[in-house]
């Protein structure tokens, strides 16, 4: 029988002992059987180890994270033999030293929840981009907390979902409450026909046009760019795109979408890493690059133009 793991995940005070505490005290959660609650971290509220194992609830703290291994996890396991496990996660540990344990035989990593405390975040991404992005780069779940009408929810969206998009976003009140319906409001009108991208939105562009790519199915776009060109892609095609940087030199990465040419230009005429203003239409199709449906640029306009003085593009 496959025994699910739930990592919670988060920087000290950021809520975690608290949404544990909460999912616990759900009959639902627990009406599988026996669950196996490892503390990497111990904040300042506490567990009722009494109420919990009760509820069958087994609790076992971990000081160093040199006594995770995979035989330590394994005694464990013969030990409780819990139905489930969730560890609670130090957020000052590398999340990828638990992701590439071996995990003992029938533990099955189950979902990833990470917390994140919105008072908190503006000053962690100035100081500690890298590891507070970290922190989200694998989660399917990211709770931020704490949140009121000041929130800069865009700011937090754009930079969890530059690592991770596929992550799910939930925002909270202090009360524990959710925080309401929230959409980004685009540095641009995506009402109007013709849109114009700057370097400063480029990363916002490309993060929404892929996420929704239905947004701009229509549109006319411009924007500088850098070329991709490859014989690998369709006949006629390019890819025009930018230098994006999600949180550190090592997270940079070329982003831009498939793009047709005009017929009066011939991709042999091109090379990659000339610079464009582009003009194009935006279509939204199945292509086979794409693996599905997105954004395809089909190009009316391209006028050579020089590299700006700081060509990489940054989520900010």
């Amino acid at each position: 029988m496959e025994k699910p793991v739930f990592v919670i995940n988060g920087f000290l005070d950021s809520g975690k002992t608290s949404f544990i505490r909460d999912t616990l005290n759900d009959p639902n959660f627990l009406s599988s059987g026996r669950l196996l609650l490892i503390l990497a971290e111990e904040g300042e509220e506490e567990y009722d180890e009494v109420e919990l194992s009760k509820k069958g609830v087994s609790i076992i703290a971990v000081e160093e994270q040199e006594q995770l291994t995979t035989k330590f996890l394994s005694d464990l396991d013969d030990f409780y033999d819990p139905n489930m496990i969730m560890i609670e996660w130090n957020g000052m540990w590398k999340l990828t030293d638990l992701l590439e344990l071996d995990l003992p035989q029938n533990w099955m990593l189950g979902q990833i929840v990470t917390l994140l405390d919105s008072t908190t975040f503006p000053m962690y991404l100035a100081n500690m981009r890298a590891m507070i992005l970290d922190e989200v780069r694998y989660s399917d779940v990211v709770i931020v907390n704490r949140c009121d009408d000041s929130t800069d929810r865009s700011l937090i969206r754009r930079s969890i979902k530059a690592v991770n998009r596929k992550t799910q976003i939930s925002y909270e009140r202090a009360d524990g409450k959710p925080s309401g319906d929230f959409e980004d409001e685009l540095p641009y009108d995506i009402t109007q026909k013709y849109i114009e991208i700057s370097d400063a939105d480029y990363g916002i562009w490309f993060m929404d046009a892929s996420e929704y790519p239905e947004h701009y199915d229509g549109k006319t776009i411009h924007f500088l760019s850098m070329l991709y060109v490859s014989p690998r892609l369709p006949k006629g095609y390019i890819v025009p795109g930018r230098m994006v940087m999600a949180c550190c030199a090592e997270d940079t990465q070329f982003s831009g979408f498939m793009a047709k040419l005009p017929a009066a230009v011939s991709p042999e005429s091109l090379k990659s890493r000339m610079w464009f203003e582009i003009t194009a239409d935006v279509k939204v199709q199945r292509m086979r690059e794409y693996k599905g449906k997105g954004v395809v640029l089909y190009i009316t306009s391209m006028v050579p133009a020089k590299e700006p003085a700081d060509p990489m593009i940054y989520f900010s």
